[in-house]
């Protein structure tokens, strides 16, 4: 049954509550791993014959017969497989209403929700997420005390827009602002702010920080959720962008950009942006212009394309259509020219039915990469790219590996997935064990 999370404990950062049933105290008692073919996170060979300690939280030893410590459970994979935690790089646990539901329900009513579908993310391996836009400060407090079982979240806060940005969900008659009209409900709740010009720019990324965000998102180009700025425009000037990217800088992390063509993905990156997302309509100039910097990601994803979210005018699913007819190209393009600096998400929006089936992002991108490439960007890739945020990493330590002193976020699959993909899709049957910080939220052994 669903764990129900009542009002401000999602929505704001202030959590007064007694300590629940699952605290993370917990993580303090050892378990013990031993039989299992271990899949780190990096190597394509599965390493045989090692055991895995964990204790307080981390990976303490990985190593041949290990002795177990007094009082520490263990678990005989019996040949299943060992893998990290899986780490997805674009999602927004706030945004699993329906369009018109998002602009007019009550702001309990989406905690509540949120609750359910964070614990829908673990449920299915998915042990870590950087969510893309949305008040994800309290649902992430609530996770982090214990008050209910969720991914750990590396939040973006409010998404950064211009003016008839990806962050403005108005409609064209809609008053303006300076007629005496207002910005909808997702704007006055904190899951977007609309900013015009570098003073407004700085407000909103400072704001972002002071509210807990790990990373800044801005919006560099039209969205298929807003209707009012097509895929093809470019979105923020110049100064506006780095006005974004050099006071998340000055806080020691860095900034993500929403976008899909070729003009807003150079204009971020000339701008100092680190992190590209969607980039579906880009060309394979564009791809190496990315590749050739060295240090910027490319984050990309391919389930939410396969539905037209819930509440899309005709205009919106126009654009979603165009968004998925350009994916096949960018990724082809990727594998050409030997770019790797890959992650995955999901993107899903508006449909609580497609996060239930959010694994088969594995088999979808099985129709470009290995099964190692994508089992790479499913963990140690997000990892490696989470540890941009640097100081203000809510998590110090290593993410989406299988290495001593790692966070204890682990899977055992009854399955190979360095074979075979799909068996990352039916988490109910093949995901024996999810741990997340050494804590077993789940185990069939």
């Amino acid at each position: 049954m669903k764990t129900k999370v009542m009002l401000l404990a999602l929505i704001t950062s202030a959590i007064f509550a007694a300590p629940a049933a699952f605290s993370k105290d917990d993580a303090s008692t050892a378990t013990l791993i031993t039989g299992a073919r271990i899949f780190d996170g990096i190597s394509e060979n599965l390493l045989e014959g090692q055991d895995v300690l964990v204790k307080d939280g981390v990976i303490a030893q990985i190593a041949k017969d290990i002795d177990a410590p007094a009082g520490a459970t263990v678990i005989n994979a019996e040949g299943r497989v060992l893998t990290p935690g899986l780490v997805f790089m674009h999602e927004h646990l706030m945004m699993q209403l329906s369009s018109p539901d998002l602009l007019f329900r009550d702001d309990r009513y989406k905690a509540i929700v949120a609750g359910n579908i964070a614990e829908d993310y673990l449920e299915r391996g998915i042990t870590t997420v950087r969510d893309a836009s949305g008040n994800t400060y309290g649902l992430k407090a609530a996770i982090d005390d214990g008050q209910t079982p969720g991914p750990r979240i590396y939040p973006s806060g409010p998404m950064i827009s211009q003016t008839s940005g990806h962050s403005d969900h108005r409609f064209p008659t809609d008053k303006s602002v300076e007629m005496g009209g207002h910005h909808d409900l997702l704007v006055s709740e904190g899951d977007f702010v609309v900013a015009d010009g570098v003073p407004e720019m700085l407000t909103a990324t400072r704001e972002n920080l002071r509210r807990g965000s790990s990373q800044i998102k801005i919006a560099v180009g039209g969205g298929t959720g807003s209707v009012s700025d097509p895929l093809e425009v470019v979105e923020f000037t110049d100064e506006e962008i780095q006005a974004a990217t050099k006071a998340a800088s000055d806080f020691g992390t860095y900034t993500m950009a929403h976008v899909y063509n070729n003009e807003g993905v150079r204009r971020a990156i000339d701008n100092g942006v680190k992190s590209i997302e969607h980039g579906n309509l880009i060309d394979k100039d564009t791809l190496q212009y990315i590749k050739d910097q060295g240090d910027v990601w490319l984050s990309p994803q391919v389930s939410v394309y396969t539905f037209i979210p819930a509440g899309y005018t005709e205009g919106q699913a126009h654009k979603h259509h165009q968004a998925f007819e350009g994916i096949d190209h960018m990724f082809k393009t990727a594998k050409e020219i030997g770019f790797d600096k890959i992650v995955i998400g999901s993107d899903i929006i508006s449909n609580p039915e497609a996060i239930a089936k959010i694994n088969e992002e594995f088999t979808f991108r099985a129709q470009w990469f290995s099964p190692i490439e994508v089992m790479r960007q499913a963990t140690s890739k997000g990892g490696e790219l989470l540890e941009l945020s640097g100081v203000l990493n809510p998590y110090p330590g290593k993410l989406g590996v299988i290495a001593q002193g790692a966070h204890a976020d682990l899977l055992l699959i009854d399955g190979n997935p360095l074979e075979d993909l799909s068996v990352m899709t039916d988490h109910e049957a093949n995901f024996d064990l999810i741990m997340k910080g050494g804590e077993i939220y789940k185990s069939d052994l």
